[in-house]
């Protein structure tokens, strides 16, 4: 049986960078939040329940999520984000559990936001932290959504800080255009490979 290895990181970190590098060294990878997106437009019983909670317009008329007016709605309002999040979160673990049987590893990684938030860590052999500092975060994710630095802040507050983080990780990357990330990412794969292990 592979390894599992969690991925996460706050907004702005760079995690997805970091796990496409790990994809070009052939490491398979499930990304939670990408399932998480597709699920919310394909899962009929999550549909129905959304519609139940937020209306009909929840989805629009290509009967897809209106993702804006669901982030407007559940960012503002913690009970709702823990019911959107009781609705998704079982059935993104039964993909994650069927893709798993389907791959022939040494190792996996499940890359998620929310990793630790939502419990789903307690699946993984170890977790790694991508980490960077809060200002350079806020500047990447500005400069690839055009939003400001108010709403990425208030879109950090949502998410638990790296310090909280680290107490329940086992690694750490560093991302801060300063430390280079693929001799980190190098070091942990030959680890894994050769030890069964990521320190």
């Amino acid at each position: 049986m592979a390894l599992k290895i969690g991925i996460t990181g706050g907004i702005g970190s760079g995690k997805s960078s970091v796990c496409h590098i790990f994809k070009i060294l052939g490491i398979p990878i499930f990304e939670a939040d990408l399932v998480a997106k597709t699920v919310i437009n394909s899962n009929t019983e999550i549909k129905e329940s959304l519609i139940s909670l937020f209306g009909r317009e929840i989805y629009g008329s290509d009967n897809r999520i209106n993702r804006k007016m669901l982030a407007n709605l559940i960012f503002n309002d913690d009970k709702l984000l823990e019911q959107v999040n009781r609705l998704v979160h079982p059935v993104v673990r039964k993909e994650f559990i069927n893709w798993m049987k389907t791959q022939d590893s040494e190792y996996i990684i499940h890359e998620a936001a929310i990793l630790l938030e939502s419990g789903f860590y307690k699946m993984m052999d170890c977790t790694i932290l991508v980490s960077a500092p809060e200002e350079l975060r806020i500047d990447r994710v500005c400069k690839k959504e055009n939003i400001t630095p108010e709403m990425v802040r208030k879109r950090m507050a949502k998410q638990w800080a790296d310090e909280e983080k680290r107490k329940l990780t086992n690694l750490e990357i560093v991302n801060d255009n300063k430390k280079l990330i693929v001799p980190q990412i190098l070091e942990i794969d030959k680890n894994l490979k050769t030890h069964g292990k990521i320190w």
